[in-house]
């Protein structure tokens, strides 16, 4: 066992090498990443990962060390937490693979503090989706990339989606959903997103 900057084995104190994981200001991404992976099970895409490192390297430089606790809590405040101005309230899709391979989906949202009601069509769910926001709500947005993991097993598993977007100003910005349901999951990360760019 060796380690040249850890004197002795956690173990024999009691303790796992997880335990003495800390991020600082020098940790870059790669710290904040695999915080996220081993703790937390979020496997953030690249470019996610270098977007919300630099959320945690504004925070470290203020106050030195950064525990994975804390390190969540800003992540959670950061993509999950974000509901203005559209809050998902729910949604109906249906697939007819007889007559198109398009999706129909139509969502309620809560926007800006009044409920609403788009649908739209496209060739997925996701894309549908996408497709409501821009005719019911005006919304002009490019789909950059998606991403998509389990997190946990059995009954407790949940789904992790990850959605980059381009907005109407060229900006870019990530938005996150975790739910059970995998294509809720995408919907929460897309209004993640808009929110996101909304509010920078």
């Amino acid at each position: 066992w060796e380690v040249p900057y850890l004197p002795i084995d956690p173990a024999h104190v009691g303790r796992t090498y997880q335990d003495v994981i800390r991020v600082n200001s020098q940790s870059g991404k790669g710290g904040v990443a695999y915080v996220m992976k081993n703790n937390f099970g979020l496997d953030l895409p690249r470019r996610l990962q270098i977007e919300f490192s630099q959320v945690i390297q504004s925070i470290t430089d203020e106050g030195g060390e950064i525990v994975p606790e804390t390190i969540k809590k800003t992540f959670d405040e950061t993509y999950l937490h974000t509901t203005q101005p559209f809050a998902y309230l729910g949604h109906k899709s249906n697939f007819d693979s007889e007559s198109s391979d398009l999706s129909t989906v139509t969502a309620t949202l809560n926007v800006s503090g009044e409920e609403k009601t788009i649908t739209g069509e496209g060739n997925g769910p996701l894309s549908a989706f996408k497709s409501a926001l821009a005719e019911g709500c005006g919304l002009d947005l490019t789909l950059v990339d998606y991403q998509e993991h389990a997190v946990g097993t059995g009954a407790d598993a949940a789904a992790a989606a990850y959605v980059e977007i381009e907005a109407a100003d060229r900006s870019v910005h990530w938005g996150v959903g975790l739910h059970p349901n995998i294509v809720t999951a995408s919907f929460h990360a897309l209004l993640s997103a808009i929110n996101r760019s909304a509010n920078n």
